[in-house]
């Protein structure tokens, strides 16, 4: 198996929102520094993740597991 499969990633961009792919242990803050690293948001108040209980979710969990790679979640963040 390749490293590169063990990468967090940017799997989504939109105008307001990203979501990103991680590894499940990663706090908050990881999963923001790395998405302000991988696509600045510009703005004053940066990244911030998408909560449960945020409409736009669709009653999908803040933490989704990832069904391609195990230990991985995707996380969305909106500006």
């Amino acid at each position: 198996m390749s490293n590169e499969n063990h990468q967090p990633e940017v799997t989504r961009v939109a105008i307001f929102s990203m979501q990103v792919c991680v590894p499940e242990d990663w706090t908050d803050d990881q999963v923001v520094e790395f998405a302000e690293c991988q696509n600045p948001a510009n703005t004053e108040s940066g990244w911030f993740i998408r909560c449960e209980g945020d409409p736009n979710l669709k009653n999908d969990p803040e933490r989704n597991p990832c069904d391609d790679r195990e230990g991985f979640v995707h996380i969305t963040l909106d500006v």
